[in-house]
């Protein structure tokens, strides 16, 4: 007979991704060692060719497609292992723009599906740190149509048109799919999206990627995907301390921002999903079932669903706390 360990909260270990546009915040904030400008820490990922492993515990080494394939609803909840099978649902990830990302689009799951197979893109990002004049781009900045935005692309005026958002640490941002967007430089953020890695670049700024070559745009594929209507992203919110405040909906997760000055017992019992943590400041000792881990600002943890509550022990720590609703 064989014998499964029993679950426990996960850490994994984070797949770094060099970008042109990256820089070194990962590596000096986060200790997220790694050669040359890192754009990106994928902290938990089931996407094909970068599955996140376990860092911690007795499962360490082991796929997070294999946990799924071994403990299917006890570690991501029934009524997710039911929609999404072995596809772990969503993307968690650091990102630390030094300089402009592309402007760029994703597909909703109904173009995706069509297209690649895949699901959409909806994702949310929340502010760590920005330098003096940071920004992100969020739509357009004008009345937009398809007619307008053809025209303007044509004549190389694609800069003219776009939304430019000052931004604050704290803030918080939902971008559904049709979204035209961008993260500016100095933007260090985090972001929680749908399972897919599908892009359409509509400008890049006209440089180099990493080996010299202009990077391929998707103006075409894009022009189906693009909602033109005024962006909606940014999110209102109220901070408060040792309970959970919501800072963002969408139909695939919530997302709670958890600011603790003291322990604190979180029930997760009428939680139907796995629940992630992403430490945004300070430390803790989450305690869960016998089993403690600490977590610091830059790590991100998983908390299998079968785990009816755990136990932060900190006086100060602050956490995106996100779940499948």
């Amino acid at each position: 007979m064989i014998t499964i360990s029993p679950l426990y909260p996960l850490k994994f270990e984070p797949i770094l991704k060099q970008k042109v546009w990256g820089g070194t915040k990962l590596n000096k904030l986060f200790k997220k060692i790694a050669k040359g400008n890192i754009g990106e820490s994928w902290e938990i990922s089931g996407v094909t060719g970068d599955i996140s492993e376990v860092k911690n515990g007795s499962l360490k080494g082991k796929t997070l497609t294999r946990l799924i394939e071994n403990y299917k609803g006890k570690l991501v909840g029934e009524k997710v292992y039911q929609n999404f099978g072995n596809t772990f649902p969503l993307l968690f990830k650091f990102i630390d723009a030094c300089e402009d990302l592309s402007v760029q689009v994703h597909p909703d799951d109904v173009l995706a599906k069509k297209r690649h197979n895949s699901f959409g893109k909806t994702e949310m990002w929340y502010i760590l740190d920005v330098e003096k004049g940071g920004r992100l781009i969020l739509g357009f900045n004008e009345e937009m149509d398809q007619q307008k935005y053809l025209k303007s692309l044509s004549e190389n005026r694609i800069t003219e048109i776009l939304n430019s958002e000052p931004v604050n640490k704290g803030d918080a941002f939902v971008l559904n799919p049709g979204t035209v967007h961008a993260i500016g430089a100095g933007i260090l953020l985090a972001e929680i999206q749908q399972t897919s890695d599908i892009t359409y670049r509509i400008y890049d700024w006209d440089r180099p990627d990493t080996n010299g070559q202009m990077r391929q745009l998707h103006n075409d594929l894009a022009l189906e995907a693009i909602d033109f209507s005024p962006s909606k992203a940014k999110m209102s919110y109220k901070e408060e301390k040792n309970i959970p405040v919501s800072i963002g909906t969408t139909d695939f997760f919530k997302v709670n921002k958890v600011v603790l000055s003291q322990n604190y017992v979180r029930d997760l019992e009428e939680i139907p999903s796995f629940t992630v943590y992403m430490c945004l400041e300070g430390t803790a000792i989450i305690e869960a079932d016998g089993f403690s881990e600490k977590i610091k600002k830059g790590e991100t943890i998983l908390i299998p669903a079968q785990l009816p509550e755990i136990k932060f022990i900190t006086n100060s720590a602050s956490f995106l706390e996100v779940y499948i609703p």
